[in-house]
């Protein structure tokens, strides 16, 4: 890390979370960087749901009447029940959900028993922002080229869908702020207009890759540029701007790895103007090319969840290095298979 980066500009941000009996988790206290935070993790470790429980509450105006609604449609438990968001194990207990976001602190607790989100007792102190514009959330599944309608319905129906899509949809479909683009803006798009071929339109609920050639809709799109076009229309229609914060899972998902590191070098764009983020990734290349492509006075924090001694509880080991991520099941799953490669094409070295 040589070149010198600004600092990212004080915003709001989440400065801590804590989850007790929630899900997966026994007891996680996590306080993540301003800038870039990335989870990793094996499979069933809870790095998506620590991305959606804070997701939810950075997605509500009005955080102790919708906070607990938010967690039902979000996580969508069984029966809308939920106190099957409680950690199981056996007896009654209680969960507990504390976040800490800019100067404003949000607590909710419920039980086991707990049928819907009045159950709940969530309250909030200190000053707890208007944040229902300010979070974004990327989920693995690609949802645009599924849009015209698909928010009218949501909202008029029961559908089995995580409100993230319907989130994301209506978050996509803003309109560009009036005036010319920012300096800022100005700097992130064309490296992403590149990648795509193009720029993103909406026309009628429906999303168009246009270039040269004419609009391409995204149903025809390849998936992985489809992701990044989405990204590109965060940025252009100021969705992602300074104090809002990004959750990302699996951004390696159907995405050629020829573009990580645009994604990763755009990321790292975004911290440095004041956007909190947060990524959930199992692959090594996306962790490389960001630790590759930070710069002195990036905020970059890695933080690797793993199953304690007993092999039930979850924990958390953060780092501000790579080489810090302890313990790295990419890394050590990368090894691993380079030296069977080694093994099989030198069998003589292997010896």
């Amino acid at each position: 890390m040589s070149t010198k980066a600004s600092a990212a500009p004080s915003g709001r941000v989440l400065t801590r979370l804590r989850l007790k009996n929630f899900t997966t988790f026994s007891d996680l206290d996590l306080e993540p960087s301003r800038g870039v935070n990335v989870f990793v993790g094996t499979n069933g470790t809870g790095k998506t749901h620590l991305m959606k429980v804070a997701y939810a509450a950075c997605a509500v105006g009005n955080p102790t009447e919708e906070f607990a609604e938010k967690l039902i449609r979000v996580f969508l438990p069984s029966g809308r029940i939920l106190g099957r968001l409680v950690r199981r194990q056996r007896g009654r207990e209680t969960c507990l959900v504390d976040v800490q976001l800019g100067g404003g602190r949000l607590r909710t607790h419920f039980a086991t028993n707990a049928r819907g989100a009045r159950s709940a007792r969530t309250e909030t102190s200190g000053h707890w922002p208007d944040a229902a514009f300010g979070a974004v959330y990327i989920p693995v599944k690609e949802i645009l080229s599924h849009a015209p309608g698909f928010v009218s319905l949501y909202n008029s129906r029961f559908i089995h869908f995580d409100e993230i899509y319907a989130d994301i949809v209506s978050r996509a479909s803003l309109p560009s702020p009036r005036g010319p683009t920012d300096a800022e803006r100005k700097r992130f798009l064309p490296r992403l207009r590149e990648a795509i071929g193009g720029s993103v339109r909406v026309k009628n609920e429906e999303f168009y890759l246009r270039n040269r050639q004419g609009s391409l809709e995204f149903s025809l799109l390849a998936e992985g540029v489809r992701k990044l076009g989405l990204l590109w229309l965060l940025i252009q229609n100021g969705t992602l701007t300074k104090g809002s914060v990004l959750f990302w899972d699996e951004p390696e998902a159907n995405l050629n790895p020829s573009l990580f590191g645009t994604a990763m070098e755009t990321i790292l764009e975004l911290q440095r103007i004041g956007v909190q983020v947060f990524l959930a990734t199992h692959d090594y290349v996306i962790l490389k090319e960001l630790d590759l492509r930070r710069k002195s006075g990036d905020e970059v924090m890695f933080h690797s969840l793993y199953h304690g001694e007993d092999g039930r509880d979850v924990e958390c080991r953060p780092s501000r290095e790579y080489s810090g991520i302890d313990p790295n099941a990419i890394a050590e799953t990368f090894d691993s298979l380079y030296d069977r490669t080694i093994s099989q094409d030198f069998p003589d070295i292997a010896k």
